[in-house]
């Protein structure tokens, strides 16, 4: 049997006659580059998060460069956050002369750790970034916590945790804005990229929306002024032709847009599933060598990725490749030992944490049409290599 890490494919099914519809309208209309579907999508996603405003970007990376811009971040200030994270999100630090400022994990969560937090805080501190990783919501209280105390502000990279819960509240509703991934390998996934930021600050969508869509027209004007505290009590109206900031071309297009609006409807419904099959998983690997996911009383994980701990990785992928089932690695190399970032001066055993997981942690097959047959092989397969003392 082959089971794959992630079957994209099933999950279209679900959506692909509707999708259809959806395509001909568009290309009959054409109007590919913003327009109805991308307002539909922000209006609906704003909505089921739980947030005033939600701006679509181009893709992920963008949204955390934009959401960073527009919470102030300049060159030689410090943005605290995880180096146990895909490399996207130092480097949206890195990419505005910022400096990321690693703060190792919990073993069990693998998000970043709180208590390790305030001790990195300097006068030129000016952003929190915790990541939601594979799934699992960082300890918001805490984090939310020291930011009010330092006077900081808080960016969630929630690129691989829509539709997570923590006490209750959707991640990407808690913090000052956030950000989110619909890369097609996520849980809510488009054809292609796309990304989308989200706040209740009605100054921070001001200026995203601005800066996706080159610092242009009276929304440039608007963000400009807000960016520099100017107040201007002009009513000047000015044409996309005018450019008041250095922004991006970071826009969601319709197709990806009308995509997501019908995937959005079924995403608490895969998020369920998911975490079936993730509570399937936990029961039978529970008493094996094998370190499953923790998830903590107060939140939901949505299982981006099912990860576990193993000192024998690569023993154990090769033998799962073996036998036809898919692994993935995350993350081999933490960030804060990445030659990219050779000049923050980190050396090997400066957070022990990170460095001790990217030796262990693995992906097993988790997605959604994923039947009890595969899951059950899966099983097997590491069982038996359990029990084969390899």
């Amino acid at each position: 049997m082959n089971i794959p890490l992630l079957d994209l494919k099933r999950q279209y099914e679900q959506v692909k006659n509707e999708f259809n519809k959806k395509l001909d309208k568009i290309f009959e209309e054409s109007s590919f580059i913003m327009g109805k579907e991308v307002s539909n999508f922000e209006e609906n996603f704003a909505k089921f998060i739980g947030v005033k405003h939600a701006i679509s970007v181009g893709n992920g990376t963008d949204a955390l460069v934009i959401a960073l811009k527009a919470l102030g971040v300049k060159a030689g200030d410090e943005v605290i956050t995880t180096p146990y994270t895909f490399f996207a999100t130092a480097e949206a630090i890195a990419t505005l002369n910022a400096i990321p400022v690693f703060v190792d994990v919990l073993k069990d969560t693998y998000n970043i750790d709180p208590s390790k937090i305030e001790s990195k805080i300097t006068s030129k501190t000016k952003v929190i970034l915790p990541v939601h990783i594979f799934g699992q919501p960082a300890d918001m209280k805490s984090i939310m916590e020291i930011a009010k105390k330092h006077n900081l502000k808080v960016l969630e990279d929630a690129c691989q945790a829509v539709d997570s819960k923590y006490d209750g509240k959707m991640i990407g509703s808690i913090g000052d804005i956030a950000v989110f991934s619909f890369f097609p390998t996520k849980n809510l996934g488009c054809a292609g990229d796309g990304g989308m930021i989200t706040t209740n600050n009605d100054d921070y969508d001001i200026i995203c929306r601005a800066i996706r869509v080159h610092g242009s027209g009276n929304m440039g004007k608007k963000a400009y002024e807000l960016m520099n505290n100017i107040k201007d009590d002009e009513t000047e109206i000015v044409d996309k032709y005018n450019n008041y900031l250095i922004g991006y071309n970071s826009r969601l297009d319709a197709i990806q847009a009308a995509l997501l609006n019908l995937k959005l409807e079924l995403l608490p419904k895969w998020t369920n599933e998911r975490r079936k099959l993730a509570k399937y998983y936990n029961e039978k690997l529970k008493d094996t060598s094998f370190v499953i996911p923790y998830e903590k009383n107060n939140l939901e994980h949505v299982y981006h990725l099912y990860i576990l701990q193993s000192n024998e990785r690569e023993k154990v992928e090769a033998y799962l490749k073996e036998k036809g089932v898919a692994t993935g690695t995350y993350y081999k190399i933490p960030l804060h030992l990445q030659h990219a970032f050779d000049y923050l001066n980190y050396k090997e055993g400066d957070l022990k944490v990170s460095e001790y997981l990217s030796h262990r942690t693995f992906a097993i097959p988790l997605y959604v049409g994923m039947t009890k047959e595969e899951q059950d092989y899966v099983i097997k397969c590491l069982k038996e290599y359990d029990s084969s003392g390899k």
